[in-house]
């Protein structure tokens, strides 16, 4: 095993700010749906942060073994009941970066 082979992987990071007055009910969803995701085959790190200051934000910390595992991540069922059946509908803004490790 080389040195590297740790810090290789496919990492997401997603930022999502609720409508108002609906935090509380996606912080209950995100709650629901993370210990299935670090669950899933291929899933390294699952970190959903939310903000102190601004409860309508929140943060996602993903990282893959690979990009295919990812797209795996997104065909699961609680990806798809939590997350595009019930939370997106309640989000402002919701934005996604892929990066790498270097």
């Amino acid at each position: 095993m080389n040195s590297t082979s740790s810090n290789q992987g496919f990492v997401i990071t997603a930022f999502w700010e609720t409508k108002p007055g609906e935090e509380d009910y996606v912080a209950g969803l995100l709650r629901q749906f993370l210990p299935e995701a670090r669950k899933e085959e291929g899933v390294k790190e699952f970190q959903i942060h939310q903000s102190v200051t601004k409860p309508q934000e929140f943060f996602f910390y993903e990282v893959f073994a690979a990009e295919t595992a990812f797209a795996a991540h997104q065909q699961t069922e609680h990806f798809k009941k939590f997350i595009l059946g019930e939370a997106i509908p309640k989000l402002a803004k919701r934005e996604r970066s892929q990066f790498q490790f270097i």
